[in-house]
């Protein structure tokens, strides 16, 4: 096949967000902004919910990613955020075909539930 592929930020977005779901420990994700918070009172949720993807102006094709996230009480935190961390370059580069140079995982909270 000939042609150029696209994935666009918010595709690869949900794509990390499916994967960083599928991780033991992780309860949720954490809106970003005030569309991801309005998207959550009103009761749509959306995979790309909790990730912001910016393509890096200086390296083409290359992307960075930072994940909000809830963990479950109890898990090893250092451990989880790895496991998010390898999770999401695996899904971006597998999934999407792109490379993130760097992902950044922020916990935003801890759930007992």
């Amino acid at each position: 096949m000939k042609g150029n592929i696209t994935v666009t930020e918010q595709a690869l977005a949900a794509i990390i967000g499916l994967a960083a779901h599928e991780v033991p420990g992780v309860k949720g994700m954490s809106p970003v902004g005030i569309r991801d918070g309005i998207s959550r009172i009103l009761g749509r949720s959306e995979a790309s919910q909790g990730v912001v993807v910016k393509a890096d102006p200086a390296n083409p094709g290359k992307y960075q990613a930072d994940i909000y996230v809830v963990v479950a009480y109890g898990v090893k935190v250092p451990t989880v955020v790895e496991s998010i961390a390898e999770r999401a370059e695996w899904a971006a580069k597998h999934l999407g075909g792109v490379v993130l140079e760097k992902v950044y995982v922020h916990v935003v909270g801890v759930s007992r539930g």
